[in-house]
Order: C-alpha cells, then sequence, then structure tokens
C-alpha cells in the first residue's frame, strides 16, 4: 500500500513539473529531487518506471531528436529526450489536484500537493490544509501522551528529541492555521465580490 501510495505522488510531480514546461529526464529528476527529497529519499531507479508508465498511458510524449548520423551511447541519447505533457495528461493532473483525501495529507502527499496550490481550486486547497491540520493535531495528541507516560523513563537526550518532535509539529499547526484563515478571508471576498457584481447588475425592469 506504501508504495502504491508513493508512486502516487510520483506520478502527481511529474505531471506537474512536466504542466510548467517540457524537461530532459536530466532536469526532471533533478527538479524531483528538490521537490521531493523535502519529503523522502528520492529514488532516481523510480522515475523511468514511472516515466515509462506514464508514456504507455498517453499521459506523456517523448520529443526525440534527429538521429545522428555518428552512434551515441545509449545514455547520451536518452538525456536528449524532451518529455511533454499530453492533453490526456494535463486531464489527468486536473483530476490527482482535486483528491483531498487521507493521502493528501500525510507528509509526503501534502508537500507535493502544496508545491502545486498555484495550480488547485481554493475549496480543494481548504480541505487539504484542514485534513492535514487535523492530521497532525492527533500526532499532538499522541506525543504529548507518550511524553507524559515515559517522561520519568526517559533520558535527558531522549526528552529533548521528543520535545523538539512535539515544537516541530507545534509549529506546522499554527502555520497551518495562519494558511487556512488567509483562505478562508480570500474566499470569503471573493463570494462578496461575486455578490457585489451580482447586486449591480440592471434588472430587466430597470431598463
Amino acid at each position: 500500500m506504501a508504495g502504491k501510495k508513493g508512486a502516487g505522488v510520483l506520478e502527481l510531480a511529474v505531471l506537474g513539473l512536466l504542466h510548467e514546461s517540457p524537461m530532459h529526464g536530466y532536469e526532471l529528476r533533478k527538479r524531483l529531487n528538490t521537490l521531493l527529497g523535502m519529503f523522502r529519499a528520492f529514488s532516481y531507479g523510480s522515475l523511468y518506471p514511472c516515466l515509462k508508465q506514464l508514456l504507455a498511458k498517453g499521459l506523456i510524449v517523448e520529443d526525440r531528436p534527429e538521429e545522428p548520423t555518428v552512434p551515441l551511447a545509449l545514455q547520451s541519447r536518452r538525456s536528449k529526450i524532451v518529455y511533454k505533457l499530453t492533453a490526456e495528461g494535463k486531464e489527468r493532473l486536473q483530476e490527482l489536484l482535486t483528491e483531498a483525501g487521507p493521502a493528501s495529507w500525510e507528509d509526503e502527499g501534502f508537500g507535493v500537493h502544496f508545491a502545486f496550490f498555484s495550480h488547485t481550486r481554493a475549496d480543494v486547497r481548504l480541505r487539504i490544509l484542514e485534513g492535514r491540520r487535523s492530521r497532525l493535531e492527533e500526532r499532538l495528541e499522541s506525543v504529548r501522551g507518550a511524553l507524559a507516560r515515559t517522561r520519568e523513563r526517559v533520558d535527558s537526550y531522549t526528552l529533548e528529541l521528543q520535545n523538539h518532535g512535539l515544537e516541530s509539529v507545534e509549529r506546522e499547526v499554527r502555520w497551518l492555521n495562519e494558511l487556512i484563515g488567509r483562505e478562508r478571508a480570500e474566499q470569503e471576498q471573493a463570494r462578496s465580490s461575486i455578490s457585489n457584481m451580482t447586486q449591480d447588475q440592471p434588472r430587466e425592469d430597470d431598463r
């Protein structure tokens, strides 16, 4: 199950990056390492099987250069291939960006979804942020309970580590609260603007 979730995160990351611009495999690997490396140890070996699957599904295409007259090594040819998103790939990306279930609240799933929030609907963004906050509040309760039970039985270094973990989660919850407040304010402002525009439009009997 974990592998399947990881594959879904990688698919979203690849499609999202290619939506920004077509890329060579090497450039894609570097961008994925920056994006996913914050949340897990990204394996380069998992990229090419993912690209192969996306090609087979018609979600991306290879833009191959003209075949050179002088044979090149397979690796150097591969490095010149540019991967591009297809229309089907854009549709699949939008599907993935509307998913706001538990997988998008976990550490790596949340990070990748958040990286593409500018392409995500406002209501979906809010659901993901609130889901992430709920997940972290559950984690806080668990960590606090563990601290209370083990405080007298662990050495000072282990206690410091547990306190550090607790502070990290508390800090992220505060950050999420700020983001959620901002999202709600922006959505309320957008609704208010639409309402005002509707009221300002002349009615049939006023013309």
